[in-house]
């Protein structure tokens, strides 16, 4: 119970902590590493895949991949710091319903063509 009253008091350094923070940083600075293909063990991230961000973040200049959000935005309750890329446009380019359905009957009629031919050859 000594802990949990301890652990409470804290709370109340939380906004002033914020307010610390506000007055060093007035932005959050961003980037969005996007090397432009998979990263693993035997395709590791290189230098040159860093050369823009470390140029970048010498000025902390936006870009395609960098962003700068004000400090006055962030919710102090949750200090909520989620990468969302403003600068980049997620909207998908979706097909007509219509050409899906044909998609499906067509890969519909190669299916029952397979069956067939395996019934034939069972």
């Amino acid at each position: 119970k000594a802990y949990k009253a301890k652990r409470q008091s804290y709370g109340r350094y939380i906004p002033n902590f914020c307010k610390m923070i506000a007055e060093w940083y007035k932005k959050v600075w961003y980037y969005q590493l996007n090397p432009g293909r998979n990263l693993g063990k035997t395709n590791p991230l290189s230098e040159k895949d860093l050369a823009e961000f470390v140029e970048f973040q010498k000025t902390k200049a936006d870009s395609e991949n960098s962003w700068s959000v004000d400090i006055v935005g962030i919710d102090p309750k949750t200090f909520d710091l989620s990468v969302k890329n403003p600068n980049k446009n997620n909207e998908q380019i979706l097909r007509e319903p219509k050409e899906i359905l044909k998609e499906i009957g067509k890969l519909n009629m190669d299916t029952e063509e397979i069956l067939k031919s395996t019934e034939k050859i069972i």
